[in-house]
């Protein structure tokens, strides 16, 4: 019996310059569906509402250099490998120029990407957890080459994101390690894995990472006004509403579960 989740994250806001660019991505390519526009804000989620996607357009915002302090990928997980498949032929099919590689994780099989501003996109799907590597009792999550060639030819036809699709995590380049483990521990998660070069995973339930943290970007800051990641709500069992900033200085929604 799977056990009831205390964490989940359900929404994510982009500030983005050329919102018909965005839009021809994250619906048109990606399947994600319009909920509402109003003013500058534009909602978008996969039809079986498992999050929201909101663009917020500021067309004179200059796009963020990378890597900078921010965003470095969100993740989308699909439910099954085929669904993953199918999203990676539509990709192919439509040619889309910023596909950025791929990888096994031993706990996921991921292709990385990045909209057409450059904020980091990561498509994958997970294993089943009895097939979680582990070494010396905890969580060891690997960096492989991922046969792109067998997950495309599992694909019987492209397809957009499936309805089920949720936001899976957040991985971010922070300015110091303890600083953000501190925080999001601060919320109910807990180190998963800290052994990977310059990164550390935080999760809660379990689960392999819903936040990443890293150092890659080495302090490197962006414009206050650029594009990129503007907040992102974390539903939480238990907990009252509230709003507070995370340490790359987003604001993070916290709503009850």
């Amino acid at each position: 019996m799977t056990p009831t989740p205390t964490l989940s994250l359900t929404g994510l806001t982009l500030r983005v310059q050329n919102l018909e660019r965005q839009l021809a991505f994250y619906q048109g390519l990606l399947g994600l569906e319009v909920l509402r526009q109003q003013g500058p804000q534009t909602d978008l989620a996969p039809a079986g509402g498992k999050f929201t996607l909101t663009l917020l357009h500021e067309p004179t915002a200059p796009l963020r250099p990378q890597p900078t302090l921010g965003l470095y990928h969100f993740a989308l997980l699909l439910p099954s490998r085929a669904a993953l498949a199918a999203i990676f032929r539509r990709l192919v099919e439509a040619r889309y120029p910023h596909f950025q590689g791929a990888s096994d994780h031993g706990v996921s099989e991921a292709l990385y990407l990045a909209d057409p501003e450059g904020n980091g996109l990561e498509l994958y799907r997970d294993r089943p957890r009895l097939e979680w590597p582990f070494r010396d009792g905890r969580l060891a999550m690997v960096s492989e080459p991922l046969d792109l060639e067998a997950l495309l030819a599992e694909a019987k036809h492209s397809q957009p994101l499936d309805p089920e699709t949720t936001l899976g995590h957040l991985h971010l380049h922070v300015r110091e390690l303890d600083e953000a483990q501190t925080f999001y521990e601060g919320l109910g998660l807990e180190l998963m894995q800290g052994d990977y070069p310059g990164a550390r995973f935080l999760a809660a339930d379990g689960y392999h990472h819903h936040i990443g943290i890293n150092l890659w970007a080495r302090g490197r800051t962006a414009p206050a006004d650029a594009t990129g990641l503007l907040a992102y709500q974390i539903a939480l069992r238990g907990r009252i509403p509230q709003t507070l900033t995370d340490p790359v200085g987003a604001q993070v929604q916290v709503v009850p579960l």
